[in-house]
C-alpha cells in the first residue's frame, strides 16, 4: 500500500480525503508521519513550505492547475505535477462561454429604461472575432466550447502547439484580429504584463477583455487607461495581483469593467481525485506521471 501525505490546508480535508480514498483505496492517505515514510505528497499551497525530508517521495501532486507558489521552491527536488481537472476544464469554458456571448450579443446596451433600441442587430457568431492566449488544457477547452457555438476562434501561444499564431512575431496578429480576446496564460516571467500599453493599443477599438488566467497578465494602470479611452470596451476580471481585490482598487468603481471574484472554474474533488489515482499508480509502476512540469518553463 502506498503512502501518501495530504499536505494542503486544514479546510480542504474533509472534501478532499473521502473523494482521494474512493479514487485510490490502495492509498494510505496521511496527515502527518515521518517525512521518510511517504511514497507521494498531495500539495496545495499554505500545506507544506519544505520538501527536503521528504527524501522517498516520488511525486508531489499539485491540487492547483497553477504551481507558480510552488515551482520556484528550491527544497523542491521531486517530480511535481499540475492538476488537470475536466471539472475545471469545463467551468473554464463555460465561464469563457457566457461572457463571450455577453459582449458578442451587446446585452449591456439594453438599459431597462423604457427607450426602445432595435437600430443595430448584432451579427452572428461566425462573424465575431475571438482569440485564446494561451492553447493547454483550459484555452483548447474554451477554444472548442466557442468554435461549436460558431465563433470565429484562433489561439496564440508561445510555442504554438495548437494554436493559429506563435511567439513574439504571432502575438499582433493575434491582438489585431481579437474583438473578445481570452486570456488563459500562466503566470511566468515571459507572460507578466503582456498586456501593456502597446499591446492592448494592438486590439480592435472597442475590444473586450476576458481575464480568468492570471493576474499578472495584465498591467493594470495601461487597462484602466485603455478602458478610459474606450480603446477597450470593457474588461471582465476574474483574478488579479492581490486578492482579495482591495476595495479601494478603481477595478471596482470603473464603468467599463466586471469584478468576479476568482470563481471561472473551481477544481473539484470528485472530478480531480481521479487525476490525482491515476497519477499516483503511475508512479508506483515506475512510469512518468501525467502533467508532469517542466521547471525551466514554469508550468
Amino acid at each position: 500500500m502506498m503512502r501518501v501525505l495530504f499536505a494542503a490546508p486544514d479546510a480542504m480535508w474533509p472534501a478532499w480525503a473521502p473523494a482521494l480514498r474512493a479514487a485510490c483505496p490502495e492509498m494510505d492517505l496521511r496527515r502527518d508521519g515521518p517525512p521518510e515514510s511517504f511514497d507521494a505528497i498531495i500539495y496545495a499551497p499554505g500545506g507544506l513550505d519544505d520538501f527536503a525530508p521528504y527524501v522517498n517521495a516520488r511525486l508531489v501532486q499539485s491540487l492547483w492547475a497553477g504551481v507558480e507558489r510552488i515551482v520556484g521552491n528550491a527544497t523542491l527536488t521531486q517530480p511535481l505535477a499540475r492538476m488537470v481537472d475536466p471539472g475545471l476544464r469545463h467551468g473554464m469554458a463555460e465561464y469563457c462561454t457566457g461572457w463571450t456571448m455577453r459582449a458578442h450579443l451587446r446585452m449591456d446596451d439594453y438599459a431597462q429604461d423604457g427607450i426602445w433600441r432595435n437600430a443595430q442587430t448584432p451579427p452572428l457568431a461566425a462573424d465575431r472575432r475571438v482569440t485564446v492566449l494561451g492553447m493547454g488544457e483550459l484555452g483548447g477547452a474554451v477554444a472548442g466550447m466557442l468554435s461549436a457555438i460558431g465563433f470565429d476562434v484562433a489561439g496564440w501561444s508561445a510555442s504554438g502547439r495548437g494554436a493559429e499564431f506563435a511567439g513574439a512575431g504571432g502575438l499582433p496578429r493575434a491582438l489585431a484580429r481579437a474583438e473578445v480576446l481570452i486570456c488563459l496564460l500562466p503566470d511566468t516571467p515571459d507572460t507578466r504584463n503582456l498586456l501593456n500599453a502597446d499591446r492592448l493599443a494592438m486590439l480592435p477599438r472597442g475590444a473586450w477583455i476576458i481575464n480568468p488566467g492570471r493576474g499578472t497578465l495584465i498591467n493594470d494602470a495601461a487597462l484602466i487607461a485603455a478602458l478610459d479611452t474606450g480603446h477597450v470596451g470593457h474588461a471582465v476580471l476574474d483574478v488579479f495581483r492581490t486578492e482579495p481585490l482591495p476595495a479601494a482598487h478603481p477595478f471596482w468603481a470603473h464603468p467599463c469593467v466586471t469584478v468576479t471574484p476568482h470563481i471561472a472554474a473551481e477544481t473539484r474533488p470528485q472530478t480531480s481525485a481521479p487525476v490525482v489515482a491515476e497519477n499516483l499508480r503511475r508512479i508506483m509502476a515506475g512510469q512518468g506521471p501525467l502533467y508532469l512540469v517542466d521547471r525551466g518553463r514554469g508550468y
